[in-house]
């Protein structure tokens, strides 16, 4: 088993560079830091290529099961210092778990959906936590897929990761242009659901209980004329205060939990 003591360490380097999205690419590799994040991506069947870990931040006896279960997964297991997992860690007070899995590559087309899917769609999200944060969402909700369409962030920011809690490895994911997305999701006879500040009908006023994609966009200047074009429905989330728009997480996180209050309601 290999123990890392130096910063300089090349395999030091290597982790630090995986903080870029351009290494991330080149590499095809991405970072999961925390005990809890690690423990869902390997539930989910994610298999990761090395663990680094750090004894003296462990705090809890049982979380070493972790190690064992990693190994048969096929990790190569790396123990490091303090000093070396302070200088590798990319969160505020790391609990000495990091690991690096394959970067998710996945095309439209490789989702397997449901007869009914329930799908969120992301237009050119540009922060990382607000991505992360519908991911986390998705994955409470059971969403089927989350697609990140003309990403301004990828899919494997540590950022992104920490927001999702993990998420990213659980919930079924894909990128992909607009116009190939749309195309996909007419093929399939999935109603494209826009969410719009000036749509002319409340998000709790239209049926959103059949196979539906909900579609956010970018959080300074939302949805693009073409998903507001194509869309089948346009709905708007009511604004008492001040403040003409939600952040665009909480607002996915709305819609989303009311197409599934509609789905329930159809099986009571």
């Amino acid at each position: 088993m290999l123990h890392i003591t130096s910063i300089h360490n090349p395999r030091v380097k290597h982790l630090l560079d995986l903080r870029e999205r351009r290494a991330r690419e080149q590499a095809g590799q991405m970072l999961v830091e925390g005990y809890a994040e690690l423990a869902l991506a390997l539930e989910c069947g994610a298999r990761p290529l090395a663990l680094y870990y750090c004894p003296a931040l462990i705090s809890d006896p049982e979380q070493q099961a972790l190690l064992s279960r990693a190994q048969q997964a096929g990790a190569e297991l790396i123990e490091v210092s303090e000093r070396v997992f302070q200088k590798i860690a990319y969160r505020d007070g790391p609990d000495g778990w990091l690991g690096v899995f394959a970067l998710r590559r996945r095309r439209l087309y490789d989702l397997v959906l449901p007869p009914k899917p329930l799908l969120l769609v992301a237009e050119a999200v540009e922060k990382p936590g607000n991505l992360g944060a519908m991911l986390r969402t998705a994955d409470a909700a059971g969403v089927d897929a989350l697609i990140s369409c003309d990403p301004n962030t990828d899919l494997g920011n540590p950022n992104v990761v920490r927001a999702s809690k993990g998420a990213v490895l659980s919930v079924p994911v894909a990128e992909a242009g607009a116009e190939e997305t749309i195309a996909w999701l007419k093929e399939r006879h999935i109603k494209i659901v826009a969410a719009a500040p000036a749509a002319a009908h409340d998000f709790t006023a239209l049926d959103l209980s059949g196979p539906l994609a909900i579609v956010v966009g970018a959080e300074k200047t939302g949805l693009t004329r073409r998903w507001l074009d194509q869309a089948d429905l346009q709905v708007r989330i009511p604004m008492a205060g001040r403040v003409n728009s939600l952040n665009v997480s909480v607002a996915a996180a709305l819609l989303v939990y009311e197409a599934l209050r509609q789905r329930r309601a159809c099986h009571t």
